[in-house]
């Protein structure tokens, strides 16, 4: 572990280098406020569920592949993502807690949304389901990987369970202020 210690403070001192102390002093105090950073992780989180979602209707062919009920899932879904990004570049410009309501909540109803149509991808390959999401004319041709298949399981009880624990912090806090306002 030494080593690799070295390695980094070596390739961070040539980078450094050319720098006057006034430059690199400002470079590592350089501070985001919260609610900045808290907006720039919602709209990374939500881009990645943006992405993903225009890549199944753009590229995989989901229009066609797919029955009619699990397309308006994935356009829902497309929405909330798409709501959820725009709240939070409005969130982030503005820099005020009061603005991060609506990304929070529209984050939130994403990522619920996005494992209930990750659950029926997963039920859609296995058991005595299978295919049941897909037009019978693509049963035959339909191919997956497995590991895209756990991948997006285990992505998606992350993604509810985080949003189970910022939801109790944030109901914790609201409980906290509450209290102090009322002595």
């Amino acid at each position: 572990m030494q080593g690799l210690w070295d390695i980094t403070e070596t390739f961070f001192k040539k980078k450094l280098q050319g720098l006057s102390n006034k430059k690199i002093r400002t470079i590592m105090n350089l501070k985001l406020p919260k609610q900045r950073i808290y907006a720039s992780l919602l709209i990374f989180g939500a881009g990645i569920l943006l992405f993903r979602t225009l890549r199944m209707m753009l590229v995989e062919n989901a229009f066609d592949i797919l029955v009619l009920w699990v397309v308006i899932l994935l356009i829902t879904e497309f929405i909330l993502d798409f709501g959820c990004v725009v709240g939070s570049i409005r969130w982030f410009i503005s820099n005020n807690r009061d603005k991060a309501r609506l990304p929070l909540r529209l984050g939130a109803m994403a990522t619920v949304l996005h494992s209930i149509r990750v659950l029926v991808y997963v039920l859609g390959r296995t058991g005595p389901w299978v295919n049941f999401d897909i037009k019978p004319e693509y049963y035959q041709s339909y191919t997956f990987e497995w590991f895209w298949v756990y991948f997006a399981a285990i992505l998606s009880i992350m993604g509810v369970a985080g949003v189970i624990v910022i939801w109790q912090i944030i109901r914790y806090k609201s409980k906290q202020t509450n209290n102090m306002e009322i002595w």
